[in-house]
């Protein structure tokens, strides 16, 4: 695999690994050499076998401690949840673009299932920055809410915790009371489709982390393109490279 100059492969030490509700595992693991992201970016994990590499959303980078969320679904995630304390694994990143924001901006962030996981960096770098946000997110039932994680509000589909229903059915409820100056999401592609014509009816800015499958993680096979409105032209886009986030209304939602 030819990797470009600019990104760089890892070695890194799992320094804490746990089972953070009945779907969803996080890991963290400490790179060799200084370690640099933004919220949004992501890494593509190596796993034995396997002969792509597993990208998975940044969820928190404290002391050079990368912190990975994700959900047990595959052989590569199966491995991934089986790794000990001390193990090395071997890793690509930081990948893709990230979020950008303004401190000065009321910023609204929104996650769904594990694609809270963005999001949450987010909303630790805009605290970090002295910015004002808010963190809502939805699950379908209490037992997949992350333990380790905190929230500003939570939606369960079940209603087993906190308000009942999707997330969908509270996001303008909180721009009413809330009054964002910009949305910011990750999530499955109905829940982003839906959060961007919201913030459009609203006049919001809105931006996007997309949940994409990918092969090669770095814009050489072209297996995870989208097509954006870009000044009157639909142009062609690389979810791993270009994005993964991007302006919620560029995006040409299927």
């Amino acid at each position: 695999m030819v990797v470009p100059k600019q990104k760089k492969l890892h070695k890194a030490k799992i320094t804490e690994i746990s089972q953070v509700s009945k779907t969803l595992y996080y890991i963290k693991f400490k790179p060799e050499s200084l370690f640099e992201s933004k919220p949004g970016q992501f890494v593509s994990i190596l796993c034995p076998n396997h002969t792509l590499r597993r990208p998975f959303s940044i969820a928190s980078l404290e002391n050079n401690e990368i912190g990975v969320l994700f959900k047990k679904k595959g052989s590569g995630t199966e491995y991934m949840a089986g790794l000990k304390i001390g193990d090395t694994i071997d890793f690509l990143g930081a990948l893709g673009n990230g979020f950008k924001f303004d401190k000065d901006k009321k910023s609204l962030l929104i996650g769904a299932g594990v694609g809270v996981a963005p999001v949450y960096y987010l909303k630790k770098e805009i605290e970090k920055a002295g910015g004002d946000n808010r963190l809502i997110v939805g699950f379908m039932t209490k037992d997949e809410v992350p333990s380790n994680m905190s929230f500003d509000e939570i939606a369960t589909n079940d209603g087993s915790l906190g308000l009942k229903g999707s997330i969908l059915d509270y996001v303008e409820q909180e721009i009413f009371f809330y009054k964002p100056d910009v949305i910011y999401s990750c999530g499955p592609h109905i829940v982003l489709k839906t959060i961007t014509e919201i913030a459009q009816r609203h006049s919001i800015s809105s931006f996007v982390a997309l949940e994409k499958v990918m092969a090669c993680s770095i814009g050489v096979c072209r297996g995870c393109v989208i097509k954006l409105q870009k000044n009157g032209t639909t142009v062609n886009a690389s979810v791993c490279q270009d994005g993964p986030v991007f302006r919620g209304d560029e995006v040409l939602w299927q």
